[in-house]
C-alpha cells in the first residue's frame, strides 16, 4: 500500500480515506456469481410446495428495478437473502451501486471503486451478466494523469 505517490494535499487525492491505493483496483476484475439471477435462491412454502408471490421475480424485473433507481451512480440488481424475503416479504432482489461491497467483496474494495468512480483520474466501466450472476469492473488511469 505505497501511498508515496499521491499528492500531500487529501482533497486532491480520490483515495485519501481508502485503506487500498488505485492498483488495487486497476484493470478488469470479474466477481463472480455475485448478481440477482434465475436460480436465486427464494423462500419456499412448506405447507404448499410453492415460492410466496412476492418472491417470485425475473431477471427482467430486477434489471429494470435497479435501472429505476434515481440516483448519478448506476445500479445492479442483487440477490436479497431468504431470510430478508421472508421477514420483510420483499422480492428476492435489491438494487446497489456497481461497487457494492456485496458484490466486490469487501469495504475496503467498495471503497477504493466508489473513489476511482468519483475521480476524473479513472475511468471505470463495468458489465453485469445476469446469465452467469459475474459482474466485471474495469478500472483504467485517464491520460490527463
Amino acid at each position: 500500500m505505497a501511498r508515496d505517490l499521491m499528492p500531500e494535499n487529501s482533497d486532491d487525492d480520490p483515495f485519501h480515506d481508502c485503506e487500498l491505493d488505485p492498483d488495487a483496483v486497476l484493470g478488469t476484475r470479474t466477481f463472480h456469481d455475485v448478481l440477482f439471477t434465475d436460480e436465486t435462491e427464494t423462500p419456499v412454502n412448506v405447507l404448499t410446495g410453492e415460492t410466496p408471490a412476492h418472491s417470485q421475480a425475473t431477471v427482467e424485473e430486477a434489471k429494470e428495478f435497479a435501472a429505476s433507481i434515481d440516483t448519478d451512480t448506476p445500479q445492479i440488481a442483487l440477490p436479497a437473502s431468504v431470510e430478508t424475503q421472508i421477514e420483510t416479504q420483499s422480492k428476492p432482489y435489491t438494487s446497489a451501486a456497481f461497487f457494492h461491497f456485496k458484490a466486490t467483496g469487501s469495504l475496503r474494495r467498495h471503497r477504493a471503486y466508489h473513489a476511482a468512480y468519483d475521480s476524473d483520474a479513472f475511468t471505470v466501466d463495468f458489465e453485469a451478466d445476469y446469465e452467469s450472476g459475474n459482474l466485471t469492473i474495469t478500472v483504467d488511469r485517464t491520460n490527463e494523469s
